[in-house]
């Protein structure tokens, strides 16, 4: 077991472990770190706490000081930098007629390198553009081709449940979302009624995936056959997963039929198929195939 604290330096961030040595650090603190892209400034998410050495990336760096009212000052002036970059790598994109979209402009702590990032629908010949920056910031130029997810992530926005986005507020990684996904929660498999802003299938549809899949289990599925209470053989017609109802078509007496609503509970049928076994219609899958093959997303590289 080692001691380490956690790190991140942007907003819903990936977290990284650095040793805090002597340094008295807890939660809320900035401290100066050294990365793989030099020194950063960032925020101290977990205090100090024991973890297993397999889960530590090797070598383990240290924290080279709790942050200072100096390296407060100089971070508040690198964002300006990187307001003022923004704008410049702007004109110089427009100069060269190159087809990509700039996002975002990162310095690091110490300035030894400005990270420029940017979307584009394919690869991008960007060697002259990164020599004309380099004679402006007299740095080193960094350009780095991100997926729409991470463009998001950076930007934010509001969802369309009204509120912040996840990747933006708390998401530090993003986790694979399928289509089955949706099914099995029994939502719209309409493009537009499960994407997010970026146009992929909505990140939140793994957070309560777990959930369905344990109540989904306690259900029959609709059009299968189930015995009633009172003995009757019926078609399910619908089902309630988080109210645990089914309703029934029986067959009584001269060839009737009537929709009657029964708990799970008090019904005896097979058991639900499992979640690898949830089947799409074929017209559902063309629908949204291209969906699905566009929610990849690249990770971004923050430490």
């Amino acid at each position: 077991m080692v001691n380490v604290i956690g790190v991140r330096f942007r907003p819903a961030g990936k977290i990284y472990f650095f040793a805090p040595g002597e340094h008295k650090i807890k939660q809320g603190d900035h401290v100066i770190v050294e990365t793989a892209r030099g020194v950063e400034y960032g925020m101290v998410v977990s205090g100090i706490r024991q973890v297993e050495e397999e889960r530590i990336l090797q070598p383990l760096k240290p924290v080279i000081r709790i942050a200072t009212r100096e390296d407060k000052a100089k971070e508040a002036r690198n964002r300006e930098k990187e307001k003022e970059a923004f704008g410049i790598c702007l004109e110089k994109i427009r100069k060269h007629g190159l087809e990509m979209k700039l996002i975002d402009v990162e310095y690091t702590f110490d300035n030894n390198k400005a990270l420029f990032y940017f979307t584009a629908d394919g690869r991008i010949d960007f060697r002259e553009l990164v020599k004309d920056l380099a004679s402006v910031f007299r740095t080193r130029i960094e350009l780095r081709q991100i997926g729409v997810r991470d463009e998001t992530k950076i930007r934010g926005g509001i969802g369309i449940c009204g509120r912040p986005l996840c990747c933006h507020t708390y998401l530090s990684e993003f986790a694979p979302v399928s289509i089955k996904m949706a099914k099995e929660q029994n939502l719209s498999l309409n493009p537009s009624k499960i994407s997010g802003v970026c146009g992929r299938l909505m990140c939140c549809l793994t957070n309560e995936q777990e959930t369905y899949e344990e109540l989904n289990s306690h259900l029959p599925t609709v059009s299968d056959y189930v015995i009633t209470p009172e003995g009757l053989r019926g078609e399910v017609q619908s089902v309630n997963v988080l109210r645990q109802l089914v309703r029934v078509i029986v067959s009584l007496e001269q060839d009737e039929k009537e929709i009657r609503e029964y708990k799970a509970t008090e019904l005896k049928f097979k058991p639900r198929r499992k979640k690898k076994d949830i089947r799409i219609s074929k017209e559902e899958m063309e629908q949204l195939k291209a969906l699905e093959e566009k929610n990849g997303a690249s990770k971004l590289d923050e430490g």
